[in-house]
């Protein structure tokens, strides 16, 4: 199952006793490969240049993590509640998965002081958490396979880190939330749908935009659930959205887009 991984672990750092115990302790995961996981910690920043020249980091454990997680959640909350519809599993999938949610769960599973960066890791932004908490998800399911991964989710981050019940009460709506701050401040708000290509042509793209501006964009099954996250995300980047005048549009795309 390692495949392409096998090479590139001969080049990474001798495995140090504190990583080690930090996996097995505090994770709870007694590894079989350990180059793994030591990957999945490895920031695109810090990348390991290989002789032909391709980088090795930990992007592509992310994309299998991400896929992975995905179907355990999907599989878990299929169960759990029985007499719900689509919309609802999806909205709680979502709740669970996206990116600021799963930043907090790696910061309660000590993930942020293990990361490989070439900066701080302040400097890399919200979604590192998130990212490299799905790495590891990737780097789990290689060294243990399908099931050993879903076990170690539902029991060591489902039910240690996540309260079903917290999600349950947040807000799910939030495009009627952007319309209502458009209508405030006297803006002009558009939902534009583009057709997403390579291995996301299956899902819908929803672009937001304050007239030319790009604000916000999200991906879903549907065109409903791409127009949700879009609005999640325009009001995650929007600052101070209560005092958050017409007027500082410029301010705030040049932050947006920097």
């Amino acid at each position: 199952m390692l495949g392409y991984f096998t090479y590139p672990f001969k080049l990474l750092v001798h495995p140090n006793k504190e990583f080690c115990a930090f996996i097995r302790r505090r994770l709870k995961i007694v590894p079989n490969h350990i180059r793994l996981y030591e990957l999945a910690f490895l920031h695109r920043s810090a990348s390991i240049s290989l002789p032909d020249g391709s980088l090795v980091n930990n992007e592509r454990l992310e994309f299998l993590g991400d896929a992975v997680l995905d179907s355990v959640i999907a599989g878990h909350l299929f169960r759990k509640f029985p007499g719900e519809q689509e919309g609802f599993l999806t909205q709680m999938r979502s709740k669970i998965v996206k990116r600021s949610h799963l930043g907090r769960v790696a910061e309660d599973m000590g993930l942020m002081n293990y990361i490989v960066t070439q900066q701080s890791i302040d400097n890399y932004g919200k979604h590192l958490g998130g990212d490299t908490l799905e790495a590891l998800i990737g780097a789990h399911y290689l060294d243990k396979g399908y099931r050993s991964t879903e076990r170690y989710i539902l029991k060591h981050i489902l039910r240690k880190y996540v309260d079903l019940n917290d999600l349950l009460a947040t807000e799910t709506d939030f495009k009627s939330r952007m319309i209502e701050w458009g209508q405030k401040h006297r803006l002009h708000i558009s939902f534009e749908h583009k057709e997403p290509s390579g291995k996301e042509r299956n899902q819908h793209l929803c672009v937001i935009q304050v007239g030319d501006v790009e604000i916000g964009r999200g991906k879903g099954i549907s065109k409903k659930e791409a127009e949700q996250k879009a609005s999640e995300d325009a009001l995650n980047n929007i600052p101070e959205i209560p005092d958050f005048a017409p007027e500082a549009l410029e301010h705030y795309v040049e932050r947006f887009n920097s």
